[in-house]
């Protein structure tokens, strides 16, 4: 009966708990472009409103773009472009 009591607790802990959603640069408006010494510095779309980016950049060099990707994710259709379906 002891090693019955762990399995069953671990079956009700993986049945309570919830998935979560990944967030991904698609949900976010506002993108980090990060300055560098060669002309190329990273991309880091993660920030739901303006201040929150310039407060990530402010002191280490950067500044804040409106994300290409927003509003472009899995399962959601660019606005004015046209479908086309292999039959």
């Amino acid at each position: 009966m002891r090693l019955a009591q762990p399995f069953i607790l671990t079956i009700v802990l993986l049945a309570t708990t919830q998935a979560s959603h990944a967030q991904s640069a698609y949900d976010y408006p506002w993108c980090a472009q990060y300055t560098s010494r060669g002309g190329s510095g990273a991309l880091s779309c993660y920030y739901a409103t303006y201040a929150q980016c310039m407060a990530t950049v402010s002191g280490i060099g950067g500044y804040c773009i409106r994300s290409p990707y927003y509003g472009q994710g899995p399962g959601q259709a660019r606005p004015g472009r046209r479908v086309y379906r292999e039959y």
